[in-house]
């Protein structure tokens, strides 16, 4: 079985809410031979929790309230049963003019991906192991009172577009243009081509409740207009994976964003531009940068209640925006809880399954699992205590790269012995603006980070493609490694200043890495950080600047002063095609974030080129060299100098500062 039919096979039951009569809450007759029920209701304790609790029948929110004509969301209530199960049929009954309860029955391929336009008063509900609709999005254009509940939306992604731009890719989840009335509850996106649910054009009187929104680089964007008119409430719902728009909430009316758990996010988490008004309260924000934005001085933004758990950067609060309150009653859970009870009751009642499968194929050409590496990644439950492969096959891959810290015991690898075949690559810089103000900072550069402990990379190339030549000097990091116990076995890092950073999670935080067999080039620091790094038998190759008196750098450490353990380059080759002589070894980063570093590095039983200076290491910051731990010993080459500026180990220290001793008692496979 392949691991998107996995995903999408679970043991179903069906909540059927949303278009009985008002006021009731009961469903109409099931199909014939249907016998399913709602299960009790239970308290909503995440231990114990029955999601069937977390189901109403009745859509909550600005989506219950009356306007432009309506008295609220009833979706098709009106109109009769009808069941959908295949692609045709769901467009036919999806434009019908009548009022219709659209029951979605199993996995609905699309073979070319298609926007199914939905005509007003319809109720689009899964029913059935697996309702999902496959490779095709939902566009509603003016039309009101829909609802869409318990079915997966996914796959339209197109290999290669990770940003979304191919001017033939519109391939959202759902579209709604200027349309009001809409209910999405209960539901699952991931994996589209370009946004997950795109809200446009003056669409008002929203509820999005209860759903997960994952494994896509786009996810909820609202806005697409001058005018401040939407009105909307956004609670309970899952995003994770995700690297924009979570949500991108642009000249809202109304705004209120509750209960929400944000996780594993790449970029920012939410924002409000231009003269949105937004309340958020008691969400839950882990692994996310920049988690509340207010971009523009019009935008108010009141931040209360919410936690924040391993962030960093913005958490905006400005203004008063409004009291949701006025608007409608509803029941805030405590923030702490949200985790365990959005993850445990959002998303469709059938198509939660856990991923069981060890091995994972990532393509370009459609023959993977994914077509993505950031969304295989994604579909690794968190907390992940089972080792699982993630093969990539050939091909270049243009996508930002993290393995989160919830995501442990991954080994990543190209599908082939060449490294070369498979290129991870993005062109970020440390310099470069954030669309919302400051930049990127190193950290935020990095084309691949790993945060999960016992990640394994090999045979592929990770690159930061920025270009110096056009666009000026910065630091753009190809790897940046943050956990403890991460190997790289024959992976190549492409990039120029700050190539790879071996960082930690704290000052006081310890993280080894094993680098074996690697190929790595850059100019400026480009081996720099706080981190514990073995380099055994690689290539470390400085880019020519095309200076005749200095090369750059190739090591920075920034050892913290209690670790005896910084750097170790050994049994390796150092190359370059820069001028003789004009190449440093390395310099002492002291930053100044970190007053109690004390770099250390030592260069050992390696082959040193012609390009390594006589004065091997160099001063940095108002440093001299002297105040580094810097050694080397017995090595080789036309730049293996033995001088006042080269100090070497004597045999007895030599025998202190071996691989062993820098990785502390972990035995990495294949060290040796």
């Amino acid at each position: 079985m392949s691991l998107r039919r996995l995903l999408g096979a679970a043991t179903a039951v069906v909540i059927l809410g949303g278009f009985a009569p008002a006021p009731a809450t009961a469903a109409p007759a099931l199909p014939a031979g249907d016998t399913r029920v709602p299960a009790a209701p239970s308290a909503q304790d995440p231990a114990t929790l029955d999601p069937a609790a977390l189901w109403k029948g009745t859509p909550d929110g600005f989506a219950s309230l009356p306007g432009h004509g309506l008295p609220g969301t009833t979706g098709g209530q009106a109109g009769k049963i009808v069941t959908a199960t295949t692609i045709a049929q769901l467009q036919e009954f999806a434009s019908a003019p009548e009022p219709l309860v659209i029951f979605i029955d199993g996995s609905l391929h699309a073979a070319q991906y298609v926007k199914i336009p939905v005509a007003a008063n319809k109720s689009l509900i899964g029913v059935g192991a697996g309702a999902e609709v496959v490779n095709a999005g939902f566009k509603l254009i003016n039309v009101s009172n829909v609802i869409f509940r318990n079915f997966t939306v996914r796959d339209s992604y197109i290999p290669g577009d990770w940003d979304g731009k191919r001017p033939d890719n519109d391939r959202d989840g759902i579209q709604l243009d200027t349309s009001h009335h809409v209910w999405v509850d209960h539901m699952k996106f991931e994996r589209m081509g370009d946004g997950l649910i795109d809200t446009r054009k003056d669409s008002d009187f929203l509820t999005y409740s209860w759903n997960v929104f994952a494994d896509n680089n786009k996810a909820l964007g609202v806005g697409w207009s001058a005018n401040a008119v939407t009105r909307m409430t956004i609670h309970h719902n899952w995003i994770r994976n995700t690297t924009q728009r979570n949500f991108s909430l642009d000249n809202t009316a109304a705004a209120h964003v509750y209960n929400n758990y944000l996780q594993d996010i790449g970029q920012y988490g939410m924002m409000g531009r231009n003269a949105a008004k937004v309340v958020l309260e008691g969400n839950y924000f882990t692994a996310v940068q920049d988690p509340i934005v207010a971009k523009d001085p019009g935008t108010e933004v009141v931040n209360r209640d919410n936690i924040f758990n391993s962030t960093r950067g913005r958490k905006d609060n400005v203004g008063s925006a409004f009291d949701p309150a006025a608007f409608y009653p509803y029941q805030e859970d405590d923030a702490a809880r949200i985790p365990d009870l959005v993850s445990a009751g959002a998303g469709p009642r059938t198509n939660n399954a856990a991923l069981t499968t060890a091995e994972i194929t990532v393509a370009l050409d459609g023959t993977g699992d994914f077509g993505s590496l950031q969304a295989a990644i994604g579909s690794i439950p968190a907390g992940n205590t089972q080792p699982r492969t993630i093969t990539v096959k050939p091909g270049t891959y243009r996508e930002v790269v993290n393995v989160w810290a919830d995501r442990p015991n991954l080994t990543i690898q190209g599908a082939t012995a060449n490294p070369a075949d498979v290129v991870i690559t993005y062109d970020t810089p440390s310099n470069g603006a954030k669309f919302f103000g400051g930049t990127w900072g190193a950290v935020g550069s990095a084309t691949m980070t790993i945060s999960a402990t016992d990640t394994t990379v090999r045979n592929l190339t990770v690159e930061n493609a920025y270009d110096e030549a056009a666009n000026g000097n910065s630091q753009a990091l190809a790897v940046r490694s943050v956990a403890d116990r991460v190997v790289f076995d024959g992976t190549r890092f492409l990039g120029n200043q700050d190539t790879y950073l071996a960082d930690t999670a704290g000052r006081d935080a310890t993280a080894r890495t094993y680098l074996k067999n690697c190929y790595i080039e850059g100019d400026v620091d480009f081996l720099y950080g706080r981190g514990t790094a073995v380099f055994d038998r690689c290539t470390i190759h400085s880019v020519d600047r095309g200076s005749d008196t200095n090369n750059g750098y190739i090591v920075a450490p920034s050892t913290k002063n209690s670790n005896p353990y910084g750097f170790l380059i050994t049994n390796s080759t150092l190359t370059s095609d820069a001028a003789p002589g004009t190449v440093s070894l390395g310099r002492p980063w002291f930053a100044s974030s970190d007053p109690d570093a004390h770099p250390m590095a030592v260069i050992r039983d390696s082959v040193l080129g012609n390009h390594i200076a006589v004065q091997g290491w160099a001063d940095m910051g108002g440093h001299v060299w002297t105040e580094g731990r810097f050694a080397e010993y017995r090595n080789t080459g036309p730049g293996a100098f033995i001088n006042e500026f080269h100090p070497q180990l004597s045999d007895a220290d030599a025998a202190r500062f071996t691989k062993e001793a820098f990785l502390g008692g972990w035995t990495p496979a294949g060290l040796r």
